[in-house]
């Protein structure tokens, strides 16, 4: 009895792990398969890597969408920062009002968002394409970097840019170099949530784009109607680099970690 309660949290765990992880390896199995055939592996083969490189519309969206996601969360970080800063030196009132408004994108459906940008756009006669695809983006990642930072400022002594003002810093200084180090834990992963929402987007992109710009999740989109193995091609390539950068991002602490350890 005691044998079988310790063996079937193994196999529901198991069982979880093949759930997730299965999907993910068999993209990885099938961007190799010689043939177009998604269910049949019939030998190896790269030649839908070098046509997804040879893909012009593929490599536009690839591009387009690295752009609009860096762009996005570094316009989208300075801009929550200084709002959420600006916040904590508010009344409370404000700042719950505040708050309330910043929490509205993040609660509310995308396809609401998606149609209140589309007429936004359309009412004031703004072409659709790259820059109204920036500006939705920006708009949406705003509110989780803020979520992100708020608390870490919640967290920090309130007199403390009083003390390095009274030190003889000037007010540039006490924040760049007292309140910025202090909150950079939640700029960090304020930024890496907003370029994640940013990277993954497609109801809000589709409503907003123009102009034949399109990002990979609009382009997935596009060609999910027809087969085309290239799509587990770029799904691979992307899943490696989601995976070298989980790894660097839990070995690079452990090294230092180390390393400070061997000068102690």
């Amino acid at each position: 009895m005691k044998q079988s309660k310790k063996i079937l949290p193994k196999i529901y765990m198991g069982l979880l792990i093949i759930f997730f992880y299965a999907p993910i390896l068999y993209t990885v199995i099938f961007s190799f398969n010689e043939s177009r055939s998604l269910t049949r592996f019939t030998g190896f083969s790269l030649q839908w890597y070098e046509k997804m490189f040879h893909d012009r519309f593929m490599v536009e969206s690839i591009i387009n969408t690295i752009l609009i996601a860096v762009l996005a969360t570094v316009i989208s970080t300075i801009i929550g920062t200084i709002a959420s800063i600006g916040l904590s030196s508010s009344r409370k009132i404000v700042r719950a009002v505040v708050e309330q408004v910043n929490d509205l994108p993040i609660m509310n459906p995308e396809i609401v968002t998606a149609i209140g940008l589309l007429m936004f756009f359309t009412t004031l006669n703004i072409e659709k394409g790259f820059g109204t695809l920036l500006i939705a983006h920006i708009m949406f990642c705003t509110p989780y970097v803020m979520l992100s930072i708020t608390p870490k400022l919640r967290s920090l002594d309130p007199n403390l840019a009083d003390a390095a003002l009274d030190l003889g810093a000037t007010p540039w200084q006490a924040l760049i170099k007292v309140i910025v180090p202090q909150i950079m834990p939640g700029i960090i992963s304020g930024a890496l949530i907003a370029f994640t929402m940013s990277f993954d987007d497609f109801i809000i992109s589709y409503f907003v784009t123009g102009n034949g710009v399109s990002n990979i999740s609009i382009m997935v989109y596009t060609m999910s109607k027809r087969i085309n193995p290239s799509i587990n091609s770029l799904s691979t390539i992307m899943i490696v680099i989601i995976t070298i950068a989980l790894i660097l991002v839990n070995v690079i602490p452990i090294l230092k970690e180390r390393k400070e350890k061997k000068k102690i």
